[in-house]
């Protein structure tokens, strides 16, 4: 890609150049790398309007001489054109995206019909200026500032966008807004400074500048007086009081009344005042009753399916315990508050540690809104009103005992499942008390220590526990598998890995601080390497920073793994990541790579993973690099033997829970002679939810009731009756099934396989199948 600046003329053998022509040497250009142009003009039309390519290679084009009519035409986001000089008429027009900067005035109708972009005048301009604009609520409002006054007819017809009339230095100093403004005016806003002679008062209105507006009115107009180089008229244009800010006015507003529908409009108005049959109701008795050329029943083309709950929503397909995200956000929005909080404990024990804090959240990663680039519901929200939660009624004891070894977050989920399945589980681990690396290892900062007791108190209810007091050998485990009926290891990584070089005892494992940091006697010095940049570093990193250490360090032998909250957290923490790094040696001095970079510590921790300890284990249990081998049901090579979590292979916690969850269901069928539970379902297609009734302008969720109205529940019916009102032949019909159940039912002999009711469903339930009335 050329970096310098690409000089084009629009003279040529002592001859101006055709717009065309012009217009093809600049496209070219492009084609071939240019990302800076420098245009010579001479009266050309259109210069720098429709270089569409990727707003990730931003364009500049430099515009002397005299630029003819539509400048920017059709422009790009991604181009920037500044003008040395003034342009002629309809800068701006159709914009749809790029930046122009004008260094002198604009004529007649700059900005027409412009849908998005900015242009920005030292100056004045013409008639007509923001005239038919528009604005997709999806993307920001094309903007027109102008330094100076405006000329008549300004912004008719206006439909969308903003406009600033700064009346600085302007044509026209007592009247800025000129003759007639805002004529026609149905959407938009227009800050303006100064005298004027008011507006159509049909068409819009004045209103309070909020402080909201005065922030952003006062911000850019110091960024766009730096672009024009007019920074010093910035002290004479904040004096709020004299601005004034006109918006259209809403349809109520103009009628008083909400507009009719078309079927009233014809019976009230059409039919009464022309006449059945309208304009030629007196030339014909034609019946005008609807016609049915639409087959309907079997010679139907298509035939819509209601194929609720057939398909797995994103969501619950990305978390690992399978928790029905969408069902949750459904009981939220039929006011079933405290019951959709506490359906996430029939799937782990921690909905509020988890969910709330620790979870990377991958169901909001599978959320169906982030296809149209709209934020994903937050089930955080949800997640940590579990905390409250009560331990659940637990069903009599079938007789049958299972021993789970390690009372971190694997071995407390499967020891909950089973319990909640009616068996006793036992959780033997050395600790006091139950969980694991969460309450650990897990730095404060992550999760309040109040939610973290809380939940842990709440599965001791359910879970006996027993402290071993010492290391587990092999006699322990011969002794709880002779007297158990299943022997579950959720052991977890508790050995650092560590790496054979020189200097490797003056290095302390990331599992080791972390536990210190938690107990709150870990020390640092001033400045840290982390060796590893995966999360579990990234926590070390932050807790380093909290500890005062002034200098912090991950490296990586590849880019870092790390994301989400605790690369967030670390990076906050003034923490700087640093790769591809092949650590050689570790010295007093700090850390020294093979490249021969000495990167100075007064501390390294090493984070690059854990392994279980597994030195208790018969030979009979297989072991691959230092995980034990499971099968699909989490079952070992002894079948009397289950592993889980990280015991398995490292992952989240929401891993591990989801591990116990699973080996638990696998240990039941085995325990009641169920048959396996039916093939998981598939996920729904994403191309099928219809996401056009949410705000794509929502950036974040106020409450609860707020994110259950924003899910799409895919895949499961929201009964928001559309499919019903949509039917233009009223063919769909909501059936009561008892209780809160229901379905929605085609009557095909009044169905005519339009698909009206799967283009307008949200959830995606309705599937339009060919019809094959004769197979």
């Amino acid at each position: 890609m050329a970096t310098e600046t690409i000089c084009i003329n629009g003279v040529e053998d002592g001859l101006r150049l055709e717009s065309r022509i012009l217009e093809e040497l600049i496209q070219k250009s492009v084609r071939e790398g240019a990302r800076k142009l420098k245009i010579d003009a001479l009266g050309q039309h259109g210069i720098g309007g429709r270089l569409w390519i990727s707003k990730e290679e931003p364009i500049e084009i430099e515009v002397v001489g005299s630029p003819g009519q539509r400048l920017g035409s059709k422009g790009f986001p991604g181009t920037t054109i500044t003008v040395h000089g003034s342009v002629s008429d309809d800068v701006g027009w159709l914009n749809a995206g790029a930046e122009i900067i004008v260094l002198g005035n604009g004529s007649n109708g700059a900005c027409n019909a412009m849908a998005q972009g900015k242009v920005v005048i030292n100056g004045s301009i013409g008639a007509r200026g923001m005239t038919m604009t528009k604005a997709n609520p999806r993307f920001d409002p094309p903007e027109l500032w102008v330094l100076g006054s405006v000329g008549d007819y300004f912004a008719e017809f206006m439909a969308g966008g903003i406009a600033v009339v700064c009346g600085y230095e302007g044509q026209t100093q007592e009247n800025v807004l000129g003759y007639r403004p805002c004529v026609g005016m149905v959407s938009g806003r227009i800050f303006v400074r100064g005298p004027h002679d008011g507006f159509s008062q049909s068409d819009a209105i004045l209103e309070p500048i909020s402080d909201a507006d005065w922030a952003w009115l006062t911000e850019n107009i110091k960024e766009n007086l730096a672009k024009i180089g007019r920074s010093e008229a910035y002290e004479d244009l904040i004096i709020r009081s004299d601005w004034q800010l006109i918006r259209a006015k809403t349809p109520f507003e103009k009628t008083g009344k909400v507009r009719r529908s078309m079927t009233e409009f014809r019976a009230k108005v059409w039919d009464e005042e022309l006449g059945r049959g309208g304009l030629i109701g007196d030339l014909t008795d034609i019946d005008r009753s609807p016609i049915g050329l639409v087959p309907t029943g079997n010679l139907r083309r298509y035939v819509p399916v209601w194929e609720n709950a057939k398909y797995a929503a994103p969501c619950q397909n990305n978390c690992p315990t399978g928790m029905p995200v969408q069902e949750r956000w459904q009981l939220v929005r039929d006011g079933l508050v405290d019951e959709a909080i506490d359906l996430a404990l029939a799937y782990t024990p921690f909905p509020a540690t988890v969910c709330g804090y620790l979870c990377p959240n991958l169901c909001m990663e599978g959320c169906t809104r982030g296809l149209k680039n709209m934020p994903a519901v937050d089930i955080t929200k949800l997640g940590r009103e579990g905390v409250n939660s009560k331990a659940p009624k637990l069903p009599p004891l079938s007789g049958k005992k299972v021993a789970v070894i390690g009372g971190g977050p694997a071995g407390i989920s499967i020891a909950w499942q089973i319990r909640m399945k009616g068996h006793e589980a036992v959780v033997y681990d050395m600790a006091k008390t139950l969980g694991g690396k969460i309450a650990s290892a897990i730095p404060s900062s992550r999760i309040p220590k109040e939610v973290l007791e809380a939940e842990l108190k709440r599965a001791a209810e359910v879970i006996p526990h027993v402290h071993l007091h010492k290391k587990m050998d092999s006699d322990d485990f011969a002794e709880l598998k002779q007297a158990n009926d299943a022997v579950v290891l959720a052991i977890g990584a508790q050995k650092p890995r560590m790496i054979p070089i020189p200097g490797h005892e003056m290095i302390t494992p990331a599992l080791t601080f972390l536990q210190s940091a938690v107990k709150g006697d870990a020390k640092v010095g001033k400045k840290v390497v982390i060796i590893g940049a995966g999360n579990v570093g990234c926590d070390v990193a932050t807790e380093c920073g909290r500890l005062g250490a002034e200098s912090i360090t991950l490296i990586d032998i590849q880019e870092p793994a790390s994301f989400g909250k605790e690369r967030k957290e670390a990076e906050e923490a003034g923490a700087k990541f640093k790769w591809p790094c092949f650590t050689q040696e570790v010295t007093k001095e700090g850390v020294l790579l093979k490249s021969g970079e000495l990167i100075e510590a007064d501390t390294v921790i090493l984070s690059i993973g854990d392994t279980p300890d597994v030195d208790f284990l018969p030979e009979g249990i297989a072991i691959d690099r230092g995980h034990v081998v499971v099968n699909d049901h989490y079952q070992t090579t002894d079948p009397k033997v289950y592993a889980i979590g990280d015991t398995v292979r490292p992952g989240l916690l929401t891993h591990a829970i989801g591990h116990g969850r699973k080996a638990a269901e696998a240990i039941d069928e085995i325990f009641t002679g169920k048959r396996p539970e039916a093939v998981p379902k598939q996920v729904i297609d994403y191309t099928r939810m219809t996401l056009e009734y949410f705000d794509p302008r929502l950036t974040e969720f106020s409450d609860l009731q707020q994110c259950a109205s924003e899910c799409s529940s895919c895949g499961s019916c929201r009964d928001c009756g559309l499919c019903e009102t949509v039917c233009p032949q009223g063919a769909i019909s909501r059936k009561a099934l008892g209780g809160k159940k229901f379905e929605m039912v085609v009557n095909p002999d009044k169905c005519i396989g339009c698909g009206f009711c799967g283009n307008v469903c949200p959830c995606g339930i309705w599937n339009l199948l060919e019809n094959t009335p004769l197979g």
